[in-house]
């Protein structure tokens, strides 16, 4: 199964200057429990986002298997390189996930992977968040008309999240 996780705004934006423009710590906290344990497939600036993030935090990075997808020769600067591989395409990145005999593979961005691999997608855990955030970086419209609403749950802004925000999880008909 192919599943990707995403957060959007308002207007489908999910980063600015190469940043997540809100804090949500449960959508964290949410992403880690999705992908521990299996692969995540990604572009290089996300990836390199995440790895500075995680640097800067002490903690290590939650997925099992990172497949950066570039179509540069990027060499991954990773505190694991034995499990961040590296692929020239989608359809390069799958086949090594399903080499790797991964069942649930997850795509976490950016907006170039997940306009290429949403045809391909199972799932979509969505966070709609409920700002205007400014950005450079958007996610794909969806046409609901191919999916299937198979939860939503509202959550209230706190002490840890800046704004409300709804967890959605969608499933392709």
């Amino acid at each position: 199964m192919i599943s990707i996780v995403v957060a959007i705004d308002k207007n489908n934006v999910i980063g600015h200057e190469n940043k997540i423009p809100w804090k949500l710590k449960s959508d964290l906290v949410k992403l880690k429990k999705l992908t521990k344990g299996h692969t995540v497939i990604l572009g290089r600036k996300t990836y390199e986002s995440m790895v500075w993030y995680y640097n800067n935090s002490g903690r290590k990075m939650p997925g099992e298997t990172y497949i950066v997808v570039s179509r540069q020769d990027f060499q991954p600067a990773s505190d694991r390189p034995e499990t961040t591989k590296v692929a020239h395409s989608i359809p390069e990145a799958i086949e090594i996930a399903k080499q790797l005999g991964d069942e649930d593979i997850f795509a976490i961005g950016g907006a170039g992977i997940f306009q290429e691999i949403l045809p391909q997608t199972d799932r979509i855990y969505l966070t709609r968040v409920d700002t205007e955030a400014e950005g450079d970086v958007f996610f794909p419209i969806i046409d609901m008309q191919e999916w299937r609403e198979l939860s939503i749950e509202h959550h209230p802004k706190d002490e840890k999240n800046d704004h409300d925000y709804d967890m959605v999880v969608l499933e392709r008909i």
